[in-house]
């Protein structure tokens, strides 16, 4: 018999927890590299035989979730490797993607050749992560990409309630009068990546008006649960897309992966002591914008974030679970409206999880803090079903009805495990701020 290491000796549950979920986000990524490499920005690889599937179609969410990803890597104190490969990235988003007027075009091919040159809201909100990852992680030159983007976002994509309106073309006129969640609750987790990354309170600031607005003001118009769609005066849209029920990004009904994800950025803010619903920031309401975008609202205070987000999670495990990962979308009544299982999902309720459980910890909670660590373990032990023989998550499983079939992403791509990446990072360093 060998005795246990010193390390095993006086190692606590957290450090254990925390070395744990750091192997996890390095293994991630060292199933990307150095295969994701291309000559120029990245490949993705197909989860079953780990080969290149996108040929030389570049997507921005893709580079830039790639370099955001390589850039944790970094932050973990990962292999020497991560952070050329994310400076890879970003210099592929400067000469390629970056258009001369500043705005990013939406998909290039290798040598930078545009086939996609729309202006897309969701995009510039990765290009925003993405600057602000490398610049936590020291990288030269990626903390002024912070504020050239965060400066375009507000010329170009901010609008008068202080959210980001839609996707626009290359003149910068919108393509539609539409207004939508997803792209704001990106905004909203690269706003308190670059608060990471400076400090800047500014920063911080955009990402509570965000959360507050999608998360409490709007949603009280539909019981708490969190829509998708809706027009430019900000009025929920419940017919947009109703013939489109598997649309990728934008689907009708409820996302459960959503409310998944906007309980990990509640804990955020709750973790970095932002001002509670109802506190400094302008609020939304049911007429349009109300109070000022810049600061100051008449609205009445509300619980802390670490409520709602606890509220969030409950919604997306209540309407959403089933034990191999979570439905796709559902009604308000909580009747799934589609039953594939997105991998995206689950790796957000982990996250989301591992937030809430140092949040709980935090305030003294155990109990709390047991049950959202209940959670995370129950989650993980899923991400296997989405793994596929490369090392790579499958896009989603099909209901049992299919078989339970696996689907793997189709060109141009925009998945390279940033969601499996950004779990495993959020349960590492939650664990390591907990006693």
């Amino acid at each position: 018999m060998t005795d246990a290491s010193p390390t095993d000796a006086t190692s606590t549950d957290a450090e254990r927890r925390a070395r744990s979920h750091r192997a996890r986000l390095l293994a991630t990524l060292r199933v990307q590299y150095p295969d994701a490499l291309a000559d120029r920005g990245y490949r993705l690889l197909h989860p079953e035989t780990g080969d290149p599937y996108t040929g030389d179609r570049r997507h921005l969410v893709a580079t830039c979730r790639s370099a955001a990803n390589f850039a944790l890597g970094a932050l973990a104190d990962g292999p020497d490797w991560c952070v050329p490969a994310a400076e890879h990235g970003l210099t592929f988003l400067r000469e390629a993607h970056r258009s001369d007027d500043g705005g990013y075009r939406l998909v290039v091919t290798a040598d930078g050749d545009p086939v996609d040159r729309t202006r897309s809201a969701y995009g510039h909100a990765f290009v925003l992560l993405a600057y602000a990852r490398a610049a936590e992680a020291g990288i030269d030159g990626a903390r002024e990409g912070v504020a050239a983007t965060h400066a375009l976002i507000e010329e170009r994509f901010r609008d008068d309630a202080g959210l980001l309106r839609s996707d626009c073309d290359a003149e910068w006129t919108e393509v539609e009068p539409y207004r939508g969640q997803n792209a704001n609750m990106h905004a909203c987790e690269a706003y308190l990546a670059a608060y990471e990354a400076t400090g800047e309170d500014r920063y911080l600031d955009r990402a509570r008006r965000i959360a507050e607005a999608m998360t409490v003001d709007l949603a009280a118009e539909t019981g708490g649960l969190l829509w998708e769609h809706y027009t430019p005066e900000w009025e929920h849209d419940f017919g947009y897309n109703a013939d489109e029920p598997r649309h990728q990004f934008r689907p009708p009904g409820y996302q459960p992966g959503h409310h998944a994800e906007w309980a990990k950025l509640l804990a955020l803010l709750d973790r970095y002591d932002a001002d509670g619903p109802g506190g400094a920031g302008g609020a939304v309401d049911a007429d349009g914008p109300s109070g000022d975008a810049d600061g100051g609202t008449d609205g009445p205070s509300g619980d802390g974030w670490d409520e709602r987000a606890a509220e969030l999670f409950d919604a997306a495990v209540d309407h959403g679970w089933t034990e191999n990962g979570f439905v796709y979308t559902h009604a308000a009544d909580g009747a799934p409206l589609v039953e594939d299982r997105y991998g995206w999902a689950l790796a957000e309720a982990i996250g989301a999880a591992a937030a809430l459980a140092e949040r709980a910890a935090a305030r003294g909670d155990a109990d709390a803090a047991d049950g959202f660590r209940r959670w995370h373990r129950r989650l993980a032990v899923r991400t296997d079903l989405y793994r596929g023989p490369a090392g790579l998550w499958y896009e989603k499983r099909l209901p049992s009805d299919a078989d339970g079939d696996l689907v793997a992403p189709e060109p141009p791509g925009v998945e390279p495990d940033y969601h499996p990446a950004g779990a495993f990072f959020e349960s590492w360093r939650s664990a390591r701020r907990t006693p």
